[in-house]
């Protein structure tokens, strides 16, 4: 079978594999699709411990869709032709090996298979490529979750990545009336509008100003601010804790989902005197693909548009480059069959 080794920064090895075989209790799926996650990116761009648990040496990869190739005897209920997402934190047994499921290999094996849990069986009113991003999804699904959107809230979401504009649609479905993107690439913040989204380049434009348009006036420890109940933060960018905690309305709160790579001061006495809230958010639970699941079923947002590059199994090496440059893609995923 088609396996992509992981060797290092800049250096991933093609090769082949012998295909796996089901166990009495376990399945085989062949993936159809798989997309390129951040973290990806970042252990190939930096080598390991820049991104997710990735061994040197191992298969990589954890955002797919795939179908049932070959069933066990005792795997209950599964048949050859399921369309399922593996989830990453149960479908190996051990949550460790979430980075290294083998998302850029041709075949899966999932031992001790269970529905809704190793695995979830995909609807078919879902596309096949959209079925590709459940797993960021989920991560921003959860994301939104946690900060514990009311109906009619407003929300400001830092990042128009895949994670960021996955946030920004979760908390739509959840009830936030406003929802704003901001982002420094117009190439991602064009998308991020195209889907309804309102849009801040805050590499250009004051994001204060911007948002006290959009979302109207609200009151701050220093006066006028922007009314806006939710910030999330889907970049990691060093500056975007201090402009929540000088931009926040009394009783906000902020929710971190970023990979922050430095450690950032907090002023407590203006989270204290502003009652605001900060909330980390990482991951996601069984209840999270049920939610992305429910927004993907309903076609209200063109997700698939968040695509913008296809690459064959053969050109990984060149979609993880292209998935590194912010200014000309969004979302990069790797097909298995022409």
């Amino acid at each position: 079978m088609k396996t992509a080794i992981y060797n290092g920064k800049k250096d991933i090895l093609m090769t082949e594999r012998e295909m796996p075989k089901a166990g009495d209790h376990d399945i085989v799926i062949r993936n159809l699709y798989a997309s390129i996650c951040g973290s990806d990116v970042a252990v190939y761009n930096h080598g390991p411990g820049t991104g997710h648990k990735i061994t040197v040496g191992e298969e990589f990869g954890h955002e797919m869709v795939s179908e049932v190739v070959q069933v066990g005897s005792k795997a209950k209920d599964f048949k050859v032709g399921d369309l399922v997402y593996p989830y990453p934190l149960l479908a190996k047994g051990d949550p460790e090996r979430a980075g290294t499921l083998g998302g850029f290999s041709e075949y899966i094996l999932i031992p001790n298979a269970q529905w809704n849990k190793q695995v979830y069986r995909v609807s078919g009113r879902i596309p096949v490529r959209e079925a590709s991003m459940i797993e960021p999804f989920t991560v921003g699904c959860r994301a939104a979750r946690r900060s514990f959107p009311k109906p009619g809230e407003s929300a400001l979401v830092f990042g128009a990545g895949t994670i960021g504009i996955a946030a920004a649609i979760a908390l739509k479905h959840f009830g936030c009336e406003k929802v704003m993107i901001c982002d420094c690439s117009d190439f991602r913040l064009n998308i991020a509008e195209k889907l309804g989204f309102a849009v801040c380049n805050n590499g250009r434009e004051d994001v204060k100003n911007a948002a006290m348009d959009y979302f109207g006036e609200a009151r701050s420890l220093s006066g006028k601010t922007a009314d806006i109940d939710i910030y999330l933060d889907a970049a990691g960018a060093p500056s975007i804790l201090e402009t929540f905690q000088q931009m926040g309305k009394i009783d906000c709160r902020m929710v971190v989902v970023a990979v922050c790579a430095e450690k950032r001061p907090v002023d407590f006495l203006t989270m204290s005197f502003s009652q605001q809230a900060l909330i980390g958010s990482g991951g996601y639970f069984p209840e999270d693909v049920k939610d992305v699941m429910e927004i993907m079923e309903s076609g209200r947002w063109d997700i698939e548009s968040m695509i913008t590059q296809e690459y064959p199994w053969e050109q990984l090496p060149e979609a993880l480059e292209k998935a590194g440059h912010v200014n000309e893609s969004l979302h990069v995923i790797i097909r298995y069959e022409d």
